[in-house]
Formats: structure tokens, sequence, C-alpha cells
């Protein structure tokens, strides 16, 4: 089968970490531990298990993010080289499985748990807490702490994959590929909102509005009693759909704390050579980026006491606002099988603004790899919000 397959490169790693940030292009040319190729098909003959035809994958920024060299080294254990990359898939079963036909079309949990690895449910998987499994690298597959990330299973890159009952949601009918490849990003968004805490009336910041930032707009004013939700948004078309998603205001990167200050009676501090920040604030920030810049916006913007949620993988950031305002710093990783998450974020992106999301999506074949990755890389200026493989197209 043809497949896009990440490998390991010391040397491309080190060249797009080092510049990969100035110049995105290098991560879909010569720096990209990324290559074109023709694998077997991952195997599923274990019970429970069935090969599956990818329709359309995503392009998240953790892709992103591990093919710069941005990843933190803090997951190369729980990672198994070769992989394919994709965790955002819709697809077919090829198979019969359990109680679905082969046919059916599905879009796939990625978090490889103790179900699919063939052994007894850890604490965390007991619970429903899924997201949080603590044998990711045991049991019959390699190390991989979803698919995508795991050289046994394949991924969304490839024209084929195999997975588990477990990781199965059937597709509702009427949903077109391009909706459904947005609700597995969109079930981590209701995950975000449920682990935000947010107390009815809360002010809510959310760091961004790339399509981590929209949809997390979009699970805090459908799930939370939230009171004003203020968005930051870089590009115009990014503005507009905060707005249709729910934010109350959308302000600039550079109108946060003045725009905080004023709303909340804060007072802001100017320290020397460093950035300023706010005495009082909102009472909950998501950092929908994972940028230093946007993890910090959110600390600087967050009263004391409050909460700081960390929806984007972070960057290193100056963490002296979480010791001195005492604030509650929260991670939030993929979605939990005890939030119900897939099925509420069905129902969210059946939502008319989400479904006009939906046909913006832009696809590729996998030849076009590179066209496709120097997109995604631009996607905010751009004005899309999803872009994802066709491994069925030719053009």
């Amino acid at each position: 089968m043809l497949a896009l397959e990440m490998f390991r490169s010391v040397s491309r790693t080190m060249a797009g970490k080092a510049i990969g940030g100035r110049m995105p292009g290098v991560l879909s040319g010569f720096a990209a531990p990324l290559r074109l190729v023709t694998i077997d098909e991952p195997r599923a003959d274990r019970p429970g298990w069935a090969r599956l035809r990818t329709r359309l994958s995503g392009i998240c920024g953790s892709d992103l993010g591990a093919l710069s060299g941005r990843t933190s080294l803090y997951f190369s254990a729980v990672v198994s080289l070769p992989f394919v990359p994709g965790h955002e898939v819709v697809a077919e079963l090829l198979d019969d499985c359990e109680d679905l036909p082969k046919g059916t079309r599905v879009v796939v949990d990625p978090v490889l748990t103790c179900a699919a690895r063939g052994v007894e449910p850890c604490t965390a998987c007991s619970s429903g807490h899924t997201n949080r499994c603590e044998r990711i690298t045991v049991g019959h597959l390699a190390p991989g702490l979803q698919t995508g990330f795991c050289k046994d299973t394949g991924g969304g890159w490839g024209q084929q994959l195999a997975a588990h009952r477990s990781q199965f949601h059937p597709v509702p009918e009427g949903f077109s590929d391009e909706q459904a490849i947005l609700i597995e990003p969109v079930a981590c968004a209701v995950h975000t909102a449920l682990r935000a805490g947010v107390g009815a009336g809360d002010r809510v910041l959310v760091s961004g509005a790339g399509s981590v930032g929209l949809f997390a707009t979009l699970a805090l004013r459908e799930l939370t009693d939230a009171g004003e939700i203020i968005v930051v948004a870089k590009h115009p078309h990014q503005r507009d759909l905060a707005r249709d998603f729910g934010a109350t205001e959308v302000v600039a990167p550079g109108e946060v704390l003045r725009r905080v200050r004023r709303a909340t009676g804060a007072f802001q501090l100017e320290p020397q050579f460093s950035s300023p920040y706010l005495l009082g604030g909102v009472d909950v920030a998501v950092d929908a980026v994972g940028s230093k810049q946007s993890l910090e916006t959110a600390l600087q913007a967050t009263r004391a006491g409050g909460r700081v949620v960390l929806s984007g993988m972070p960057a290193p950031a100056d963490l002296s606002a979480a010791w001195f305002r005492e604030l509650e710093v929260v991670g939030t990783y993929a979605s939990a099988r005890s939030d119900d998450a897939f099925a509420r974020a069905t129902e969210l992106v059946a939502t008319d603004a989400v479904q006009v999301l939906a046909k913006s999506v832009a696809s590729y074949p996998l030849h076009r790899w590179r066209e496709a990755l120097d997109h995604a890389h631009s996607a905010g200026r751009l004005g899309t919000v999803k872009v994802a493989f066709d491994p069925r197209s030719s053009s």
C-alpha cells in the first residue's frame, strides 16, 4: 500500500528544529523526516481488530510539531519509529468487527488503550479516563500513545490502517467525510471544555483561533455556563468564525491585556525587560496554540487563583505567574470515554456553524504531501481551518 512514513533522521530533525519556525517550507522539503513509500498493510489478526481503508485523515498541529522537531523529547518513549502519521481518521471497515459489518464508515478514537493492547485494564481505563492509559508501551503492540504514532497500527496518512473495536465510532448517515473528519478534534475540545472547570458566569479567555481554539470556543459555549468568552485571533476570517462559534468578543494578540483590564478592572504592570501582566483578569484561560507567546498570554491575563488550561501541546514559557499568582495549570490531552466525548462531538459537528466550516476542508492525495504540509503550515493566513489527506485520490 501507499503511505507517508515518518522515519528517524537526527540531521533532518535538527534542521527542522533550527530553522523550521522561521522557514516553514523546509518542513515539507529537505528537512522533513517524511517519505512516500510502498509498505505492507498493517495486520489485524487478533480478536477485536479490523483493517480499515482511509477516506480522509487530518493534519494536526501535533503532526506538524513532530515533523518540525518542536515536539519535546518527553514523547520519544511513547512512539515507535518508523510510523505512518495520521490520528484524525475517517475510514471504512474492510472486515466485519464484532457488531460492526464490513463497509461501516467510522471515525477513530486514536488513543491506544489497554483494550486495544490486549492487557488487563489499568486504573485509568477502568474509570473511563482512557486518555490517561498507563499501558501505552506494553501488550502486543509497539509503544505508541495513539494510532498515527505507532509502527504496528499504521495511520491515516496511508491507504490502510488497523484499529481495535474500542476505537470505532460509526459515522451518522448524512454526514459527509468532511464533517466526520472534524469529530475527533471536536471530541478533544469537548474534553477541554469539561476539564476547564468553568463556573456559572465565569469570564474565559481562549488564546488562539485555529481549529483547536475555535472548537474549544464552541464546546465552552455549548457545554458550560461560561459568561463572557474572549478569543484571541490573528486573522480576519478567524475573528468571524470565532463569533460564529460563540465568542462574546474577539481581540488581536496585542489587545488582550488592555481588553481584559478594561473588563475586569485589573491593574497592568510593566516589568523590566519582560512582557506586561495583570493583577486581576479572567477566571479561566485556555491556551489553544501551544506557543510560548500564547501560553504566556494566558498566564498573564488570568486572575490570582484562576485556572490556565493547556489545550495545545505547550512550548517552554515563563511560569512565574503560575507560582506568584497561585494559578491552577491544567493539562488536557485527547478525549476520555468518561466524557462521552465522541457522542457530544458528533452533536456539535451537526450544528450549522460546523457544517459550514466542513465545506472548507482542503484535501490532498498522498503524492502531493509537500503541498499539503505547506498549506497546513499556512492555514491560518490562508483562511483554512482543516487540511487533510485523501489516500484514495490520485489528483
